[in-house]
């Protein structure tokens, strides 16, 4: 029985360090793919990446949910059919896609400040329509309750409100354990994982889901992924105690697959919150969590339907 053990835990070590060690061939080989394509900035002694094209009068800016490695990307089906009218810009959190991985705090109050300083010195001025999606809904809500001139907007991508995090439970061992399996490069052994809802049902280029590939395995679970999961119900509940955002928000909701909640639950946190705005727009589309890799179109024609109808 000892013997049997032994040898198992040799097996599970030799198999670990196999993993290891192809994974860190893996990323050395693919070194010179992982570029970035927008503007590097200094922010908060850390450097940021934010992606911006097209012209127009007014900004939109593109906010992550929490854990998307690639946010350039995966925006990049829904982004690409509004630059014609419209300047885009997407903010690359610390710890996610290109900008730099980090120990920073993640308390609203620090990415919130990272993010308009991302923007202001990669010359996008505001003020701004926000497009979050899911977590950074929190982030975009905060944003217009403490500097409400600087936000036109919101059109929320099944975007989290405060009322989903009140008894929301989160399995933090689970996020840990995912956090080792990219570090060790279990993640290259499990099939379909860097397939993103980007790669299956977006716009995106052969090599533009390659790259995605990349990224993706330098940037899943990351130290500043796990600080913003651990700070999420303070972040919401801060979010929670403010005054209700006076500015236009449209809402798009998903069916609630991916995002922890049963169908039902998720539309009536959506619902109940948008139910408290004068200014508040509906539309509730058949399809899971990343509704703008799969629902671009119709949120691109909606969401423009939306500005261009508001009186900013």
């Amino acid at each position: 029985m000892v013997q049997m053990l032994l040898i198992l835990m040799l097996l599970f070590l030799l198999t670990i360090t196999t993993s290891y060690t192809y994974h860190q061939i893996q990323l050395s080989k693919e070194e010179n793919r992982f570029t970035p394509f927008g503007k590097m900035v200094e922010v908060n002694d850390h450097k940021m990446h934010v992606y911006m094209e097209g012209k127009g009068k007014e900004t939109l800016v593109f906010m992550s949910g929490g854990g998307t490695s690639a946010p350039v990307l995966d925006f990049k089906s829904l982004y690409s059919l509004l630059s014609d009218k419209y300047k885009i810009a997407v903010v690359e959190k610390a710890g996610y896609g290109f900008s730099d991985i980090t120990d920073v705090n993640r308390d609203i109050e620090t990415i919130l400040q990272e993010t308009r300083e991302a923007l202001l010195k990669s010359g996008v001025e505001g003020p701004y329509i926000l497009f979050p999606h899911s977590m950074s809904g929190i982030e975009a809500l905060y944003w217009a309750q403490i500097y409400p001139d600087e936000v036109k907007a919101i059109i929320g991508l099944d975007m989290a409100v405060p009322a989903a995090y009140e008894d929301y439970a989160i399995n933090m061992p689970m996020v840990h354990l995912s956090a080792l399996a990219a570090k060790i490069g279990i993640t290259r052994w499990i099939p379909d994982l860097s397939e993103s809802d980007a790669m299956k049902y977006g716009n995106l280029t052969e090599e533009e889901k390659e790259l995605y590939r990349v990224i993706f395995y330098r940037r899943t679970a990351t130290k500043n992924m796990i600080n913003e999961v651990k700070n999420i119900k303070a972040n919401a509940k801060k979010v929670e105690t403010l005054e209700i955002p006076n500015v236009p928000i449209l809402l798009f909701s998903s069916n609630g697959q991916g995002t922890g909640w049963d169908k039902d639950t998720w539309l009536d946190f959506q619902k109940d919150f948008i139910s408290k705005y004068k200014d508040g727009e509906f539309i509730k589309l058949d399809c899971a969590h990343y509704i703008h890799d799969v629902e671009f179109k119709r949120i691109a024609d909606e969401s423009e339907k939306f500005i261009e109808s508001s009186n900013f």
